[in-house]
């Protein structure tokens, strides 16, 4: 790729070149400036432009990101989490010792509730978004499994709530009671 040589007249063709300006006059107005057509990098250092036939690149914006100008928010928050899982019948012994030891393992473990075929498991998270909280809570199951010999469950429901919407829940009364005792207790 050759660089356009500094001045007014190329600096315009190669940043209409880069906004997609293609054709005759494009590359005519470059010529004419002493450059060449071949795609520029526009004056604010963009990327260059696309070849005849050349496809754009997609691109995404991901779970969290901000815009330009967009207020940042206190990071990280804290979501409340309830994990439902259920399967095949385990014995309540077994399971109480599995959730104990979760509990141990993931120390923001509030409280769980059990029963031979399934299973809540509610807790505090830290992230930077609802995604990251429901993301890492999606994982708990499977990455415990093995390590707190979990029953082979699967994941039925997932509830993620910000700090906020839990604590307006329990002042209307109609949200989960707080997770007064801690630990592992039948249903």
């Amino acid at each position: 790729m050759r660089r356009v040589r500094p001045g007014a007249a190329a600096s315009r063709a190669g940043a209409a070149a880069s906004r997609g300006g293609s054709g005759p006059s494009a590359g005519t107005a470059a010529r004419a400036a002493g450059g060449s057509s071949a795609p520029a990098a526009d004056e604010a250092g963009g990327p260059a432009a696309r070849a005849a036939g050349e496809e754009r690149a997609l691109t995404s914006v991901a779970a969290g990101d901000r815009y330009r100008g967009e207020e940042p928010r206190d990071l990280p928050r804290l979501w409340h989490v309830t994990l439902s899982v259920s399967g095949d019948e385990a014995p309540l012994k077994e399971v109480r010792r599995a959730l104990e030891q979760l509990a141990h393992d993931h120390p923001f473990l509030l409280t769980s509730r059990y029963a031979n075929d399934h299973a809540e498991i509610r807790y505090w998270e830290e992230a930077r978004d609802l995604h990251d909280a429901a993301a890492v809570a999606l994982r708990l199951w499977g990455e415990h499994r093995q390590t707190a010999g979990l029953p082979p469950w699967e994941i039925v429901g997932l509830e993620v709530i910000d700090r906020q919407t839990y604590h307006q829940r329990i002042a209307e009364g109609y949200g989960p009671p707080p997770a007064s005792p801690v630990g592992a207790h039948p249903f």
